[in-house]
């Protein structure tokens, strides 16, 4: 049974537009003479994806709550434009990666381009870079748990962004070659048909 969608119609198609225009290029095999038959549906879905993400949602909660506990305890020694930055980039962490994981879930296991889309688009744009800020800037002050715990959250971010890179370009790829057979298909039977081009053509002959 089909999960329903989180995603507003309108982000959906902008979501589509913009892996289209990252993936596709009509001078590669598929903007060619498409296939006379229809070809039989191959599973896109990435189990390496899949299994990473499956990890990752058990993961998560333990990172949150041994973040959470050491930054309470190293809350009284740092800046107060730090406490306000560390804070800001848990919660945005903490509250961003369920939508995260959720869209990862339905994009790979479904094969829905915008759902794969947006769950890329918020591992690159948002955690990537607040995680990078928690791991590297000299001035946060690291606990000793906090360094790997950091780490393999990082793991799992680049090795999801690398796979859903892979899948959504294969996606939108299959989704283009689905598109021009139709296209191909529509207009072979418009030829066909005794008012169309083809059939008015032999009449006038």
């Amino acid at each position: 049974m089909a999960v329903p969608t989180p995603l507003p119609p309108s982000l959906r198609r902008g979501l589509v537009a913009f892996s289209g225009s990252l993936f596709i290029n009509n001078k590669t095999w598929d903007s060619g003479t498409a296939p006379s038959s229809q070809p039989a549906h191959k599973v896109l879905s990435s189990l390496p994806l899949q299994v990473m993400l499956y990890f990752n949602v058990y993961y998560f909660p333990v990172w949150c709550l041994a973040e959470g506990i050491m930054l309470h305890l190293k809350y009284h020694l740092l800046p107060w434009h730090y406490q306000f930055l560390l804070v800001t980039a848990f919660l945005i962490l903490s509250l961003a990666e369920g939508p995260r994981l959720y869209l990862g879930y339905l994009g790979n296991l479904q094969e829905k381009v915008p759902e794969l889309a947006g769950f890329l688009l918020l591992s690159f744009l948002i955690q990537l870079p607040l995680l990078l800020f928690l791991l590297s800037d000299r001035q946060v002050i690291h606990l000793p748990l906090e360094v790997p715990l950091h780490s393999f959250f990082l793991a799992f971010l680049l090795l999801e962004i690398v796979a859903a890179f892979l899948v959504l370009r294969t996606m939108t790829k299959q989704l283009a070659a689905q598109f021009y057979l139709r296209q191909f298909q529509e207009g072979g039977r418009a030829r066909l048909e005794p008012g169309g081009t083809g059939g008015q053509a032999a009449g006038m002959g």
